[in-house]
């Protein structure tokens, strides 16, 4: 029992007392007392992790579960620099990291798409180490020109065959003992998808986070382009290493015409963005990355984690309804889905300031039951006992179903009704549950693509996606607010949501974009779900008769409180979270002489414009 670790662990409370001494009347000079408390106890805090574990500590602290997890067994011990040499001749590099146990073991593969940095190694240590630690084997393998793998990086082009040729690779390791678990969001998600239909070897269970198998929907969503998403993957990975981009270089690539030199305007021309921009369509760019029905053709139970404001959302809901219905029956049966108050990689903020759990530690929680369970064996976990767990926004709970969409939901039509002035949120816009009787007034705006409405929170990649306060955008003529009486009672709205509204313009090709909307009863408006069309109109005339069309809003599950108000807002810009069309009918990308819009929305009985929620009784 020596002197070494017990004697560390010994003059913890020691190293705590000397930070709290020397800090703390420094830090209570500049900030509120309060503040230098907490200040001084996360110092004492961060002396103590580094005194027990050093920096691996430090950074599993924020990162890792610590509440029900059941305790670490094994010392581990880590390998570095394992090479893989592809069938093209290009090294992939792992990191290993294996318990010590006598035999093989089951592995969690997760292959990383970023450079190596301090931060991402011992982050990946610490993930590594919370399974290894618990009886796994672990492969942290650099994707291609990633983590120090060889080869050219561009996201998303190599990872079936290099995914393949790895399974391939475990298979041979004396220590693999056939079960394999797959981890991860994002691109790490698509590592998954990408070879979610191999077998002998193949993935015995994946846990797929914010990713779905549609990445070209993702960029495209309604049609229109996701400028704010591809621009800010683009400029953070374009060169050799990760670099997250200033709002200021992605500000210069948002403003301006073309829109295909966003990137040049931003960091310089970054080649795959331009890619992802030119290929609206399913077409063989796609195909490529995205395959064709692996939701279908899923050979394993694979447990998805998604966000109500992540940009994958509506398909990665879609990729679940799916692999319960057509998959085979037993990956369908043991499948699960967990939606929570997340944005991309990130928790969401509400309104009063207050979270939930670090998203990171939100989603490693159910790993280890999951992984215990597909690939130790061990008894199913209450915790994921329910096909489906969500969080329910507004009231903010967590609640378990039996399918998505709930099947109990009552989808419920509120209509966009004014006397024609519906232009800001202090025009005349009405949504009542009243069908309209007659006739009433169209309302009209004009659309300019140099001046469009701003984004303000929303499902995008970057930090400034979420909930926003929207008083700013609801001051503009170009938006169309229709708003709802006080709520008599709490109103839960669950599900996937659509708006049918009749339309005209005078351009050949344009947007339309709704937004459901929370009214604080002190009028404060905050974003809860949109949506955007992008199509043409044959024969444009703002004077034609309206043209019906449908457009999918962001699924959700929100509380509408008592008191509250609905509001939906209508426009036909919501930049940059999607870029702007330039209403000429000529090519988007490469468009620079945009022209303005005159737009058009009717409603009343023979135009009965409406937003379709689906309201879950309670």
């Amino acid at each position: 029992m020596g002197g070494g670790p017990l004697h560390k662990v010994r003059q913890i409370p020691k190293i705590s007392s000397m930070v709290e001494d020397r800090v703390g009347s420094a830090v209570a000079m500049s900030v509120s007392d309060v503040r230098a408390r907490h200040a001084v106890r996360s110092l004492a805090l961060l002396a103590t992790l580094l005194a027990v574990g050093g920096c691996d500590a430090v950074v599993g602290y924020f990162i890792l579960p610590r509440e029900g997890v059941r305790p670490a067994q094994y010392a581990v011990e880590t390998e570095r620099g394992v090479t893989l040499t592809t069938s093209d001749g290009v090294q992939l590099f792992s990191d290993i990291h294996r318990p010590r146990a006598s035999g093989p073991t089951p592995t969690i593969l997760v292959r990383i798409p970023f450079s190596r940095s301090l931060r991402n190694t011992l982050g990946a240590d610490a993930i590594a180490g919370f399974w290894a630690s618990r009886g796994y084997t672990v492969v942290v393998q650099g994707t291609r020109g990633r983590y120090d793998s060889g080869g050219a990086f561009y996201p998303l082009r190599h990872e079936r065959q290099d995914g393949i040729e790895t399974l391939q690779w475990l298979a041979r390791q004396p220590w693999f003992d056939g079960r394999l678990g797959m981890w991860g969001g994002s691109a790490f998600g698509h590592t998954q998808w990408a070879i979610a239909d191999q077998s002998a070897p193949g993935p015995t269970a994946l846990l797929i986070q914010i990713a779905s198998t549609s990445f070209r929907e993702m960029f495209h969503a309604g049609g229109a382009f996701a400028l704010e998403s591809a621009l800010y993957w683009a400029a953070r990975s374009a060169g050799p290493i990760d670099v997250d981009p200033s709002y200021a270089a992605l500000q210069r690539g948002f403003d301006g015409f073309p829109l295909i030199e966003a990137d040049d305007r931003a960091v310089g021309n970054v080649p795959f963005f331009d890619d992802w921009l030119r290929h609206p369509q399913a077409d063989a760019y796609w195909e490529a990355i995205d395959g064709t029905d692996r939701a279908r053709n899923l050979k394993a139970p694979v447990l998805l984690m998604a966000g109500w404001y992540d940009p994958f959302l509506p398909t990665q809901l879609r990729d679940f309804v799916t692999v319960r219905r057509q998959a085979a029956p037993h990956v369908a049966t043991h499948s699960r889905l967990i939606v929570g108050p997340w944005v991309h990689a990130d928790t969401v903020r509400f309104p009063d300031g207050s979270t939930t759990a670090a998203y990171r530690q939100a989603s490693l929680a159910p790993s280890l039951p999951w992984f215990d369970h597909h690939l130790m064996g061990a008894s199913p976990d209450a915790s994921l006992a329910s096909p489906v767990r969500i969080f329910v926004m507004g009231e903010n709970v967590w609640r378990s179903e039996q399918e998505w969409p709930p099947a109990r939901a009552q989808y419920t039509s509120f209509y966009l009704r004014s006397d024609g002035h519906a232009n800001s949120a202090s025009g005349d816009g009405r949504l009542t549950l009243e069908v309209p009787r007659g006739p009433e007034p169209t309302d009209s705006y004009l659309y300019d693509p140099r001046d469009p409405v701003p984004s303000r929170g929303g499902a995008m990649l970057g930090n400034r996606a979420g909930i926003a306060l929207l008083s700013d955008v609801e001051s503009r003529r170009d938006v169309l607010a229709y708003t709802g009486e006080p709520l008599a009672g709490d109103m839960e709205v669950t599900g996937p949501i659509t708006a049918i509204l009749h339309v005209a313009t005078d351009a050949p090709n344009t947007d339309f974009t709704v937004k459901l909307v929370d009214v604080h009863p002190d009028g404060r408006a905050y974003n809860v779900s949109d949506g955007i069309l992008r199509r043409d109109y044959p024969q444009p005339a703002a004077s034609a008769a309206p043209t019906e069309i449908a457009i999918d809003l962001w699924p959700t599950s929100m509380l509408f409180r008592r008191g509250h108000r609905l509001r939906i807002e209508v426009s036909s810009s919501n930049h940059p979270r999607f870029d702007r069309n330039p209403n000429t009918g000529r090519d988007i990308p490469t468009e620079r002489a945009p022209a303005v819009a005159k737009q058009s929305l009717s409603h009343g009985s023979t135009a009965p414009s409406r937003i379709i929620l689906p309201v879950v009784p309670r």
